[in-house]
This record gives structure tokens, sequence and C-alpha cells, in this order.
């Protein structure tokens, strides 16, 4: 664990793929083809949580839709990409951007797609679902599942690590 806290201290930017991380993966379609998802508000509030400690949040996933973009803007992430094919690509140009190294960046996925990132950022974490070979190349596997808690569980991690997390918790216990 000791090399997972010395590799999110170097966090700047956390990035996240949507579908199997901050959801649990399932799709809901209604009678109209509208498409809807389920989203952890303690994952919500662990983001939130670590914005206020300085480190940026950016969403890039394979699939664009709307209910993604509403909870980016609603959780005030400023860095979205949504249907993106190369991850790879959508990476560097979030580097160039925020003039960022990618040791400085964690990164959560879940599926052979978010392998290019996975095996590039100082971070890499995976979820317990996905594919072995998945796991095998992330620094970290959450306990949480997808959609459960995993979020939260990594945006805790890298606060602990940045000594941050304690003044966060005295807020509610004051």
């Amino acid at each position: 664990m000791q090399s997972i806290f010395e590799q999110a201290r170097k966090v700047k930017l956390l990035i996240m793929d949507v579908d199997g991380v901050m959801t649990d993966g399932r799709i809901y379609y209604n009678a109209h083809g509208e498409e809807s998802k389920s989203f952890n508000v303690q994952d919500g509030l662990g983001l939130r949580l670590l914005q206020s400690t300085g480190v940026q949040l950016a969403i890039i996933s394979g699939r664009a839709d709307r209910c993604v973009e509403h909870r980016a803007r609603a959780l005030q992430i400023d860095h979205y990409y949504g249907g993106v094919h190369d991850k790879k690509v959508a990476l560097n140009e979030l580097l160039e951007r925020l003039e960022l190294q990618p040791e400085e960046c964690a990164f959560i996925g879940d599926d052979l797609i978010d392998l290019p990132i996975i095996t590039r950022v100082g971070l890499a974490v995976a979820v317990p679902e996905a594919p072995a070979l998945v796991r095998q190349r992330a620094h970290y596997v959450t306990g949480s599942s997808g959609g459960k808690g995993a979020v939260r569980e990594l945006a805790e991690l890298i606060m602990q690590a940045q000594g941050t997390f304690d003044a966060i918790l005295a807020r509610y216990l004051a």
C-alpha cells in the first residue's frame, strides 16, 4: 500500500471512465428508447471533496450520452470527453491542455478500452468487476464495485495520501 500512497501523493488529475466505474455498468432504456443510468451519491460527494483539495477531475468515456453530461455538470467536472474511441488520444489532449505529466494522473477504469490509459498514468485503478487483464495491469483494485463506492474509495485514498482527508473529516465532526 505504501507505493500506492506514494503514487497517489503526486495526483493532480483524476480521470474516470463511466460505465462500470461511476455506474454499475447497467444501461436502462425506457419504452421510447431513452437511456438512463444510476450514479452513486457517495461517489459524487467524494469527488466534490477531492475537488475542494485542488485535484482536478475528468471523464473519458467510450460512450456519449446526455445523462453523463448532466452528471458531469452537476459535479462541476470541467473535462468531459464522451464518445471517445481512442482513449489515448483524449488522454494526450488532456495532458497537453492541463500541462500535466502522466505520472500526475490517476485513472479508474473497468475494461479493455481503458488499457491505453491504465498502462500510462501514475496511478492506475480498476474495479473488481474488470477483466483479469485489466486488473493485472492496474496498480490498485478497489474493494468496492463500480457504481457502488469505487470512485469514493479512490477519492479518499488520494486525499489520505496527500494529507487532506483529516481536514475534510474535521468539517463533519466539529
